[in-house]
């Protein structure tokens, strides 16, 4: 039976995915494919699979937040999918952060609430260690500098009290990534049983978010994220 959102056949998605929340990174992983395909490009959800390296693998744009993430990885499973490699952008608390730099979720602060109807607050939102231990490995092979650590995802951005009453808590507790979909990914995959992991790169600072000045450092951590990604997840594949 054909999805409600993500509209292709089954034989089109890999067990390998990777999701970003933006279609327009889904398309720059699939760059990196043996002649990559668009699957699907329905109800905001680009997919593109190909070959890299001779392994088939698929990119999906989520879309930001917690529902629509998890209603792609719930999708995708349906046809398949049981790896997933969020690729993603952050915000940084600590000081000496900058744009550019990429960050290995090692587990995240529960803020969002769609990870609440998979698993109660009592379960904390962590990856899958093999794969925390493999895009470890990756940036490492690659010879690429990363920040290992404990970050926070919520579902709202433009909240009216703002985060500077949580971001001095943040800093001191050594958090040292915000976004907006890791928690709902490493619970859902907890409940599931999927193999879950995250990658970001900073797109701003401790003082200033999204700055002009930053974005050409912003995208070369981009571009240093996926390349660790699309490694570690052929060496995962190579393992299995």
């Amino acid at each position: 039976m054909m999805e409600w959102h993500i509209r292709c056949d089954r034989k089109e998605i890999s067990r390998y995915v990777f999701c970003p929340g933006d279609n327009e990174r889904a398309k720059k992983i699939a760059d990196y494919f043996e002649n990559p395909r668009l699957v699907s490009d329905s109800r905001g959800y680009k997919v593109f699979s190909g070959k890299y390296q001779g392994v088939f693998m698929t990119a999906c744009g989520t879309g930001m937040g917690g529902p629509t993430v998890a209603i792609a990885l719930e999708e995708l499973a349906h046809m398949g999918a049981d790896t997933f490699i969020r690729v993603g952008s952050c915000g940084v608390f600590q000081p000496g952060q900058k744009s550019g730099d990429v960050i290995i979720s090692s587990g995240c602060v529960r803020g969002g609430g769609t990870g609440n109807g998979y698993l109660p607050v009592i379960f904390p939102a962590v990856p899958t260690f093999k794969i925390l231990k493999q895009l470890v490995a990756s940036a490492e092979e690659l010879n690429l500098p990363v920040t290992v650590g404990v970050g926070v995802a919520r579902d709202l951005f433009y909240s009216p009290l703002g985060i500077k009453g949580m971001s001095d808590l943040y800093t001191k507790a050594g958090l040292v990534s915000i976004e907006m979909e890791s928690d709902t990914l490493f619970l859902a995959g907890m409940y599931r049983g999927w193999r879950t992991g995250a990658i970001f790169a900073s797109d701003g600072t401790p003082d200033e978010v999204k700055p002009e000045s930053g974005e050409a450092d912003y995208r070369k951590g981009e571009q240093n994220s996926i390349l660790i990604a699309l490694h570690a997840m052929h060496k995962i594949a190579q393992a299995d």
